[in-house]
């Protein structure tokens, strides 16, 4: 008989972010479903979910309730950072590990939280240097009010500074905040050559809706000319935001290879994952079943061990995780929005290892020599 072996599932299914969070849970259950009809399985995972409703604050609750009153060690779940840094004091102090599957800003590394999506150099880097040389330096920031908007527009303005940039604007929104129309304004007024996107939700639906009928009005605003760019924009939101996402760029680990508009909750063929967020979900549960076939009983203790013994064949190709960071080497895409329903990938890098602190960024070969002016 296979032995069952308890996993946490901490996905919202209500609240702004709604749509990313349905995707990644998507995605692990459909990994765990997959994994327990294997009969060459060892293990089967039995899933213990909690909802936190989009509420902040009730991640770090949940969380302790998962560890405190089911025999689950490993929890997969969080979107937001904010969720994350939450749930964070709760596993030290139990001994739990989180399966983060959401790209995040980097400049973290927990012995608790292994990292199975994109960090800054394999989203904001490849996505600036892809776009720089055909766009232009000169950025305007957004992002909603919270630690992702705030630490990725960081290191953007010192991307665009290597870039011989400048950020012409950086404004921050409320979680949820759909009013755009000072956003708007100030990007029409400053005439950046590309806006970097870090909104989240229904304010990002909003923006880019907002975004469309000024491009309408001037041509400088067309994604031709001036595109959003966003490191966490994925098929699983196109429905909201429909045809005013065209052209568009966006980067992350993975885009759906086929054609045909994504409706959330459709089966989707095991080999075609909707979006990164449902892909990086089931690589989630397919290494962390892995950890358990090996040892029912690990824990974050033995990861290190584990991860640096062997690499993992996975939905996103064959990955290996550091064990030093716990973060997981990834293929790097940058798509195009195309017909409002699909991105086409119009740049691929495979196996990029993950570098969450950017210690081995180089600016000249991310960005080329810098451009020189004549001083008279």
């Amino acid at each position: 008989m296979k032995r069952r072996v308890e996993i946490g599932l901490l996905y919202s299914r209500s609240g702004t972010y709604r749509l990313i969070s349905e995707s990644c849970r998507l995605g692990a259950l459909r990994a765990i479903a997959d994994r327990n009809a294997d009969p060459a399985s060892s293990i089967e995972l039995v899933p213990v979910e909690r909802d936190p409703q989009g509420n902040t604050d009730r991640y770090a609750v949940l969380c302790e309730d998962i560890l405190r009153n089911s025999k689950a060690r490993h929890v997969l779940g969080c979107t937001t950072s904010w969720s994350r840094k939450e749930t964070i004091p709760v596993l030290e102090k139990l001994g739990g590990t989180l399966w983060y599957g959401c790209p995040y800003e980097g400049f973290e590394a927990n012995d608790h939280v292994v990292y199975m999506h994109a960090c800054p150099n394999q989203h904001l880097v490849p996505l600036l240097a892809h776009v720089v040389p055909r766009f232009g330096a000169n950025g305007f920031l957004l992002g909603s009010n919270y630690i992702w908007g705030w630490e990725t527009n960081r290191v953007a303005r010192d991307l665009i500074a290597d870039a011989s940039g400048k950020v012409l604007g950086e404004r921050y929104l409320p979680i949820g905040e759909t009013d755009v129309a000072r956003l708007i304004d100030e990007i029409r007024a400053t005439r950046p050559d590309f806006v970097l996107n870090n909104l989240i939700g229904t304010s990002s639906y909003a923006f880019i809706a907002a975004y469309a009928e000024l491009g309408l009005e001037d041509p400088h605003f067309r994604p031709d000319r001036c595109p959003l760019l966003s490191c966490n924009l994925t098929e699983c939101e196109l429905p909201a935001i429909g045809e005013a996402g065209d052209g568009h760029i966006s980067a992350g680990p993975y885009f759906r290879r086929r054609a045909g508009r994504v409706e959330l909750g459709t089966p989707q063929p095991f080999s075609h994952p909707a979006s990164s967020f449902e892909a990086s979900a089931y690589a989630s549960v397919q290494v962390l079943a892995k950890v358990l076939a090996i040892n029912p009983d690990a824990t974050f203790g033995d990861l290190p061990t584990i991860f640096a013994a062997r690499k993992f064949e996975t939905i996103l190709g064959e990955i290996a995780i550091d064990p030093r960071t716990q973060h997981a080497t990834l293929p790097v895409e940058i798509g195009r929005i195309a017909s409002g329903n699909s991105f086409e990938v119009i740049s691929r890098s495979e196996g990029v290892a993950p570098d969450p602190y950017l210690s081995h960024y180089d600016r000249a070969a991310t960005f080329s020599h810098p451009r020189l002016k004549v001083v008279s």
